[in-house]
């Protein structure tokens, strides 16, 4: 990384997945707000789907997801139960039910309810709604619980992508993070399920992580482009043990400073630059010919809570614990709370817990904080013409001085050393953050 952009790269900078983030959403946001969100979506406006499955078999060290060990098989089928009433439930208030492109099974390990558990689940959404032609159809898997069986189970349930969680390929790494996967793993788990039918693969790839070198780093891309996924997500490890109690159990030494951090992360993407994917945005890298790479080509890439998507829909309906759902009103997310979640449904009211409900003004700075974080640029004469950002400017000033960004006229330009720091950037527009915290990640 440039010189110039290190010193912005210790900043702590929501990742921007919403705008308003995550952290910005309120109690003020109700059941009743969502209720009626949700009766107002029509017929023609077909939306996304995220299906939130919290449970893992076990916790690994590092993880930040909203998940918890499942070591009772009927504790998972509940919560299955749970989340098809919540479908009931949420399409109950739709009076003209919308059609689903878009359906993503995140976690947790979602293929813990089982293939008898996740057919259950798509069933009650059969019932609810329709499913539109060649709507796409993705499941994050763990690569140690992956099946031939299962393989063929999810290709026979429609689905045709597949995210596996890497994370990093050393043995020494794995054994830090509490995550032993050995490569050979990994490879079978990507053999069964091209086999099986499903050929779009994306990997989860995180630096930051103890023990990690520039060495275990080189090898892991490698390991990781021989088996040709066709997406690479590549996260930095955030170690918050204040909130996550199993990152507590990690060893703080172990840790690569944050200079390392920043190291690390350029040379992952050196490395599969140089393995032939495209760096789309600032963690995400694709083949050529992959549908990710045109969209970012074409100013069609997009930003929502799974990261950089080309999925346009600006409907996102998400049913499970901690789940959020996107409206044009605004967010709502869900009781984060498993079994406080499960007894709100069990009640037959919505598990809102909180949200925000979005202005004008809200809508348009977060079309201009997407714009720089897809495409490294925003042309304010065409998207606000009559908005005065001159407060912002002056904010950015510092950064303009040292060459991270240029104003040419009204369009405002992420040059080529500061992408890497574009959440710094993006921040400038941000009205509701707050002074810096340790809430957030670190901008590398």
């Amino acid at each position: 990384m440039h010189s110039a952009a290190r010193q912005y790269a210790r900043y702590n900078i929501p990742r921007y997945t919403s705008y308003p983030t995550a952290a910005d959403f309120s109690p003020r946001v109700t059941a009743n707000d969502h209720a009626g969100w949700l009766a107002g979506l029509g017929r023609r406006e077909s939306v996304s789907v995220y299906l939130h499955v919290p449970y893992c078999r076990e916790i690994c060290l590092y993880c930040g997801c909203n998940t918890k060990m499942a070591v009772r098989n009927d504790v998972v089928a509940a919560y299955r139960r749970a989340l098809e009433a919540e479908i009931d439930l949420v399409a109950g208030l739709i009076d003209r039910k919308p059609g689903i492109a878009r359906l993503h099974w995140g976690g947790g390990t979602p293929s813990i309810l089982g293939l008898d558990g996740l057919q259950s689940v798509i069933a009650a959404l059969r019932r609810q709604f329709v499913f539109a032609d060649n709507f796409e159809h993705a499941i994050e898997l763990d690569p140690r619980y992956v099946t031939a069986e299962l393989a063929k189970g999810l290709v026979d349930l429609g689905i045709g992508r597949a995210s596996l969680g890497v994370q990093d390929l050393n043995p020494l790494v794995q054994a830090a993070i509490g995550r032993i996967q050995p490569v050979a793993i990994v490879e079978s788990a990507v053999a069964r399920l091209r086999e099986a039918g499903i050929q779009n693969l994306n990997f989860d790839l995180m630096y930051g992580l103890p023990l990690q070198t520039q060495d275990s780093i080189r090898k892991t891309c490698a390991l990781v482009c021989a088996m040709a996924p066709d997406r690479i997500a590549c996260f930095g490890y955030a170690h918050l043990p204040r909130l996550k109690a199993n990152q507590r159990r990690i060893d703080k030494s172990k840790l690569p400073s944050q200079d390392q951090r920043i190291d690390q992360a350029e040379l992952i993407a050196e490395e599969l630059v140089h393995f032939g994917y495209m760096r789309i945005g600032i963690d995400h890298f694709a083949k050529p010919s992959d549908a990710l790479a045109a969209a970012a080509s074409t100013g069609k890439l997009h930003r929502n809570f799974q990261g950089y998507t080309n999925d346009d829909r600006p409907v996102l309906l998400g049913f499970g614990a901690s789940s959020i759902s996107t409206f044009a009103e605004g967010f709502v997310q869900n009781i984060s709370d498993v079994p406080k979640y499960m007894r709100a449904i069990e009640t037959g009211t919505l598990a809102t817990s909180r949200g925000c409900r979005l202005d004008a003004e809200d809508r348009l700075r977060g079309r201009i904080i997407e714009r720089l974080m897809c495409d490294f640029a925003i042309d304010f004469g065409k998207v606000a013409p009559h908005t005065d950002f001159s407060d912002e400017f002056a904010m950015l000033e510092p950064m303009i001085r040292d060459g991270l960004v240029e104003l040419r006229g009204q369009k405002l330009i992420v040059t080529k050393i500061g992408r890497p720091v574009v959440r710094v950037i993006a921040a400038a527009f941000d009205t509701y953050r707050r002074p810096e915290t340790a809430q957030f990640s670190k901008a590398i």
